[in-house]
């Protein structure tokens, strides 16, 4: 029954169809498949994976501005603090240098102190940018610039030279001193020490300030040269014009790059009176209005704008590097919140993907566990109980199966599956009735047909006994043999209906007597041997079963083997009872129909109208259960078989401890009686 479920399940197809495959095909290698459970884990899976991908993407993102970060802090503190340093060195020294070009006597000892300052600071910064940390954080472009400052200072040597010497004129030595700051100043050019596009913009107009001021010092330097000697020549004029625009240039292109904040200080220096004086002698000796005498408050002037315009820079510096400070907070910030919400993300997927699919494959554990049970539990249990006429309640064998979850297609599956298992059981009870209705007209006719075989024997009985004539005898003895073997035949209708046979002793009988009893029931009784055997007597509630199992296997041994050869009973007492064999010489079972039809015997199948060629197995295994008695085939020595009859002793009386034997109630052994008194000199013993 259960296999018939699951096969018609299998042909409806769905869910119940996977649900009951592991119980079907489990045993099959070929047709191993991944459970449930870790397909549905599987395709959850999927979304948590890319959205752990994404969270990784975005906060490897987020991080890498954290090292650009880093890396702008390091250049700035390796590379950019050393390079400014030197530049201030280098524009003192050059600031010296054209003033000793200016003079005649000796500047007394400070442009040698300038040059040490700018050896220590060139050293500084060597040491620096090529410290680990430094090159660490420096690209091929800064490298590149360092490389190319490094070539530009190594002519400090021979510009000194030339200076002591005095073979360098004033704006010569200014210009060669001015390639060596444009080149440390494309060097930092290349620097990025704020990774904010912003901030790199404000830093950016610093950066064009501190330019314009590189260039302020440059007009001190030919001015204040000039104003030794109270001439300035004509290409230093060309030069001085030059540098004024180019000041006035980057110090407009810096401001326009500043926010308001960081360009209101030098709106206050632009409109103050210093710096208004400073333009005006510019633009006197860009004009060349005068003499230089009217220049002389020049070096006041741009010694104070330009300490005023480094403090300034300064300050604004101070205030980018906060709002770097900022910045980097905010890098931070963003990392941890982007960090954090995608960590919660994924974690809060994780979750309610495992409830989910935990609560789903909960679901169709359970139906699979329903239709598992109705399978394997419940159906062999219905059958089983209207095998053995016990009362079946359909809505008790199958209640409706009860789902927790809230899964709607699950919930119609249990429902559809729950009228699938009423519908099985409803069948099962319906073939119950249907068996034991026909389990009824078989007993009915079968009755009626013992109870005129009955009265047939009976009269067939008083008319041997009237009679003398042997023809008559023999006649009337094939009548009573062919009547006796008709009542066994109604009597294995009615055991297979389930009812006793009708026939019943009240004494015990002879184990011999219910033997030839036995054979007498059977058509081919001359080949039968029955050799002596053990005194003792079976019970008299158990005769007529024992006779009507010992005939149908004698039966099959006589008509299983060949004519010309004889079958032999034996019987004994043995430890476990009373052991009848019955032996035949035929061909024999195979070992797997041997098999098969001991393995009937021990445990007797439902009938099957269908199986009617084996109705004698069906009735001895019948039999046999109901009084416990062990039937077994083997193989015997000549080839054929051996049935063997095991007793128990609760069925055998040994010899010494019977009353009397009786007959049965509806009369004696008439079968018996007429081997007894018949013809036939085989069975006289």
């Amino acid at each position: 029954m259960g296999a018939g479920l699951t096969a018609a399940l299998t042909r409806l197809g769905g869910p119940l169809c996977g649900l009951l495959a592991p119980a079907t095909r489990a045993g099959d290698p070929a047709l191993r498949k991944r459970t449930l459970r870790f397909k549905l884990y599987s395709l959850l899976s999927l979304p948590i994976v890319a959205l752990i991908l994404l969270w990784t993407f975005i906060t490897g993102y987020l991080v890498s501005d954290v090292f650009e970060l880093r890396r702008a802090v390091t250049q700035f503190e390796q590379v950019a603090v050393p390079a400014f340093a030197l530049a201030d060195r280098v524009r003192d020294e050059r600031h010296l240098s054209a003033v000793l070009l200016s003079g005649t006597g000796p500047d007394g000892g400070r442009l040698s102190t300038a040059r040490e300052e700018t050896d220590r600071a060139v050293v500084l910064l060597h040491q620096r940018a090529t410290s680990q940390e430094g090159s660490s954080a420096t690209g091929p472009d800064v490298v590149e610039g360092l490389t190319a400052l490094e070539r530009e200072l190594q002519r400090l040597g021979g510009l000194r030279e030339q200076v002591d010497s005095r073979s360098l004129d004033r704006l010569g030595a200014v210009q060669q001193y001015t390639e060596i700051q444009n080149s440390l100043y494309r060097m930092t050019d290349r620097l990025v020490t704020v990774p904010d596009p912003a901030l790199y913009r404000q830093a950016n107009g610093l950066q064009t300030i501190a330019g314009s001021r590189e260039l302020l010092s440059q007009e001190d330097a030919l001015l204040s040269g000039a104003l030794l000697r109270g001439q300035l020549g004509a290409e230093e004029q060309r030069a001085f014009a030059q540098i004024v625009a180019g000041r006035r240039l980057l110090f407009d292109r810096g401001m326009r790059d500043l926010d308001p904040e960081l360009r209101r200080p030098y709106d206050g220096l632009l409109s103050s009176a210093d710096y208004k004086r400073l333009t005006a002698i510019e633009n006197e000796v860009g004009a060349r209005r005068g003499a230089l005498g009217q220049a002389t408050a020049w070096q006041g002037l741009a010694g104070t704008l330009g300490t005023r315009v480094d403090r300034l820079t300064a300050d604004s510096a101070a205030l980018l590097n906060l709002r770097a400070d900022d910045a980097s907070f905010g890098i931070v910030a963003r990392i941890a919140i982007a960090a954090g919400l995608g960590l919660v993300a994924i974690l809060l997927a994780v979750v309610l993907s495992a409830r989910l699919g935990r609560g789903l494959s909960q679901e169709l554990a359970d139906l699979r566990s329903a239709a598992l049970e109705l399978a394997d539990v419940r159906l062999p249990g219905v059958v089983r109980k209207l095998r053995d006429s016990e009362p079946v309640e359909v809505d008790t064998e199958a209640p409706p199966i009860h789902i927790t979850g809230t899964t709607l297609e699950v919930q119609d599956v249990a429902q559809a599956f729950s009228t699938v298992r009423r519908t099985a059981v409803k069948a099962a009870v319906g073939q119950a009735d249907l068996r034991r209705g026909v389990s009824l007209v078989f007993r009915n006719l079968a009755r009626r047909n013992q109870s005129l075989l009955h009265r047939q024997l009976t009269h067939l009985d008083t008319m041997q006994r009237k009679t003398n004539a042997p023809d008559a005898q023999a006649d009337l003895f094939r009548l009573d043999h062919l009547t006796t073997r008709m009542r066994r035949q109604a009597e294995g209708l009615i055991i297979l209906s389930g009812a006793p046979a009708g026939r019943a002793w009240r004494r015990p009988v002879p184990m011999h007597d219910v033997v030839r009893g036995s054979v007498a029931e059977v058509e081919d009784y001359s080949r039968v041997t029955v050799m002596p055997m053990s005194d003792a007597s079976l019970v008299g509630t158990a005769v007529a079963d024992v006779i009507h199992m010992l005939a149908e296997l004698i039966e099959n041994a006589t008509v299983f083997s060949p004519p010309s050869t004889r079958v032999y009973i034996r019987g004994d007492l043995v430890g476990r009872g009373f052991a009848v064999e019955i032996e035949d010489r035929g061909l024999g079972l195979t070992p797997e129909d041997r098999e098969e039809i001991n393995r009937r015997l021990v445990d007797p199948p439902e009938f099957n109208l269908a199986d009617s060629d084996r109705l004698g197995l069906f009735v001895v295994s019948r039999l046999a259960a109901r009084h416990d008695i062990k039937v077994a085939l083997r193989r015997s020595p000549y080839g054929g078989t051996t049935a063997v009859v095991l007793l128990p002793h609760g069925l055998v009386i040994p010899a010494g401890l019977d009353e009397e034997p009786a007959g049965p109630d509806t009369g004696s052994m008439p079968a018996v009686i007429s081997l007894e008194q018949g013809s036939d000199p085989t069975n006289r013993r």
